[in-house]
């Protein structure tokens, strides 16, 4: 294969004028690189598809620092026909030079090395995503082959790795007028055993990096055969694009996002939003483009903000004068200030100080007051050059003052129940007697039937059964109030004993009543419905209530989904479960060549659950040893909000395009 066919680089960046030098004496080396394919998980996550996945966007955050130091404007991301990935930037390259510590070319050290790296020094990168520095070395250990190409000072080099280890020296392969890097590499199958890379994914975390950085382009090309696509991200518009992308399936109050940036500190702030029809808040944080799942100070400072503008704006108005509060006078809560919202906030920290290896919350204490006083000055600048767009905000938070007044006993009560013990759980409720989350585990199962054969057939010492009748109401398109009347959801927010509702502030001023996952009753909760059209419903229900009222319980790996086998394949005395078409294939062909004294064999497919013994449900989907579960977690938060929002929400035509799209992927249509 020639040269060209594996390295491809793009237009030369701007020259350097005026900005610090960035060579080999840039590189701060910290560690060696050690256990990570003997612990893959510990860098990663997993190694399975996230995982999978993670390795393109270690090297393509690298690509973005460039594009956040100001040197890069272009990144392209290609899926090769063999399932490697190559990543071409048109930044400054990766410094090659001698370290002067450490004696080796500064490439080597990037490539090799865990906490190697130019986001150590101050001087090469003001802000950084791969703040740990271990990104692209994690991803030459965890591939079959690694083969890097800088174009740096006249000069095309060259290196080779196989499974992190260096295959020769650096090679140079002739002058070049462009700048950049290009890192291809092949996912190790001895490390990612399941998948390939799937475009979709992919695409919806580049779109994301595009939308945060605004003007930047990012290409994504799929050469394999027969999935050959071409998607291009560059936007003009930034964080006011990315809020008009989430609210497409929403009927916006106002006809553009707001916008608002600012800088204190040495911290640029960048935030736009709008309001929508629907109920429920959609807030994306970002810092230095990682998405901060769990918020932080930075969420918390936009909160306290917008809260507190919209209730100065409304009292000054006389906004209020028609609205009454049981406590005396009446104010916007947080909550209610934040429902139909969606809004999309980043900022840039120098030295970011994450809650843990994941990197989801902000615990930096001054970019709270820093956030908080940005927006504070912006919003209040806004609503006084737009008052007809601040009245619609501040009614629409009025209507949901009320509606949460009149959930608060539904609330209350539902607290009261979680707070004592076990006798006034929900009665249908067969709870286990296992009191430490830890080892305990809670079925939502889809009907009574189900829910008699799960109880007996279960381990009572530690499986709890919690059966549901009919199908819970829609998350997607209820108020509070509507949610918390319902039995189903009553039942569900009781078993777990976390409380419901609430933010961070309400949490620290003591609101017993407020969501806290430290109260969770069951480590694992796991969703148990039949295997056809209504089961799949009830499921994708539940995920939506959990996804929009709980998010805590997802982003913490507390939600499953059990797999039920669909058939019972039997020939004689000798009887097997299949839980996919191939399965059932691969045991009908092979039970046929057997033979034997009796040639017959029965095949039945399981509709529901209740048409299982309780003895056969324990063996196929409850018992720990042979059951199979699926963890439901979120790759991209943005994605998956706009997921709900199509299948879930009022906007029929956007569902008729998403099924159109996916139906190609039905394998079985229950009709």
């Amino acid at each position: 294969m020639a040269t060209s066919d594996l390295f491809e680089n793009e237009t030369a960046s701007e020259p350097n004028k005026g900005k610090e030098v960035y060579g080999a004496d840039k590189i701060t080396v910290l560690k060696g690189l050690e256990a990570v394919r003997k612990r893959p998980a510990m860098y990663i996550g997993d190694v399975g598809k996230r995982g999978l996945h993670h390795l393109i966007y270690e090297v393509v955050d690298n690509a973005v620092d460039e594009a956040l130091a100001g040197y890069c404007t272009k990144i392209t991301v290609k899926l090769h026909k063999e399932n490697s990935c190559s990543v071409v930037d048109n930044g400054r390259g990766i410094p090659v030079g001698i370290h002067k510590e450490e004696k080796r070319p500064a490439l080597e050290l990037v490539m090799t090395l865990l906490h190697a790296g130019g986001k150590f020094d101050k001087g090469s990168y003001k802000v950084s995503g791969g703040l740990h520095g271990v990104g692209v070395s994690v991803v030459n250990a965890l591939s079959e082959w690694c083969r890097v190409e800088v174009h740096r000072d006249g000069q095309v080099h060259q290196q080779s790795y196989k499974r992190g280890k260096i295959e020769g020296p650096i090679a140079k392969k002739g002058k070049t007028s462009k700048t950049g890097t290009t890192v291809r590499f092949m996912p190790d199958p001895e490390i990612f055993k399941t998948g390939e890379f799937e475009f979709d994914t992919v695409d919806e975390r580049l779109r994301e990096l595009a939308y945060l950085n605004k003007g930047l382009e990012i290409v994504l090309m799929d050469e394999r055969p027969g999935r050959e696509r071409h998607e291009v991200h560059r936007y003009k518009g930034g964080l006011v694009e990315f809020v008009q992308h989430m609210d497409k399936t929403r009927q916006a109050l106002f006809p553009k996002p707001v916008y608002i940036e600012g800088e204190k500190s040495g911290v640029p702030v960048e935030l736009s939003l709008e309001y929508n029809d629907s109920y429920n808040e959609n807030i994306f944080t970002f810092v230095n483009c990682i998405n901060t799942v769990e918020g932080g100070t930075h969420l918390a400072g936009f909160r306290a903000a917008l809260t507190r503008s919209l209730n100065q704006y409304a009292t000054k108005n006389n906004l209020f004068k028609n609205s009454k509060s049981s406590k005396g006078t009446f104010s916007i809560s947080g909550e209610d200030a934040r429902e139909g919202l969606t809004a999309v906030m980043s900022v840039k920290v120098a030295d970011p100080q994450f809650e843990g290896q994941t990197k989801t919350k902000l615990g930096n204490g001054e970019v709270k007051g820093i956030c908080d006083s940005i927006i504070m000055e912006g919003l209040s600048d806004y609503f006084e050059r737009h008052p007809g767009v601040a009245r619609k905000i501040i009614e629409k938070a009025v209507l949901a003052a009320r509606s949460r007044e009149a959930a608060r006993k539904a609330k209350d009560l539902i607290r009261r129940k979680s707070a004592l013990d076990s006798a006034s759980l929900p009665g249908k409720l067969a709870d286990c007697s296992n009191k430490d989350p830890e080892f305990c585990e809670l079925f939502l199962v889809e009907g009574d039937s189900a829910g008699g054969s799960a109880k007996q057939g279960r381990d009572r010492r530690f499986q709890a059964i919690l059966p549901l009748r009919g199908k819970v109401i829609n998350a997607e398109k209820a108020r509070d109030d509507k949610l918390l009347n319902n039995n189903e959801i009553q039942a569900i927010i009781t078993a777990l004993g976390t409380g419901y509702g609430g933010d961070e502030e309400s949490q620290s001023n003591g609101s017993g009543s407020d969501f806290d996952i430290a109260n969770l009753r069951y480590k694992k909760i796991i969703i148990m419905t039949d295997a056809d059209v209504d089961g799949s419903h009830i499921r994708t229900l539940l995920l939506t209530f959990f996804y929009r009222k709980m998010p805590q319980l997802i982003h913490g790996g507390h939600i499953y989904i059990a797999q039920p086998p669909l058939y019972r394949i039997k020939k004689g005395k000798a009887e097997v479960y299949a839980y996919t078409d191939e399965e059932r294939d691969y045991h009908l062909k092979r039970l046929k060549k057997e033979g034997g004294k009796s040639s017959k064999v029965d095949i039945s497919r399981y509709k529901g659950l209740g048409e299982m013994n309780p003895d056969q449900l324990w063996a196929t989907t409850m018992d720990p040893d042979t059951r199979t579960l699926l963890q439901v977690t979120v790759e991209e938060d943005a994605g998956a909000a706009n997921l709900f929002a199509r299948l879930m929400g009022s906007d029929v035509e956007s569902r008729r395009e998403f099924i159109e799209a996916n139906a190609n992927r039905v394998t079985f249509l229950d009709i």
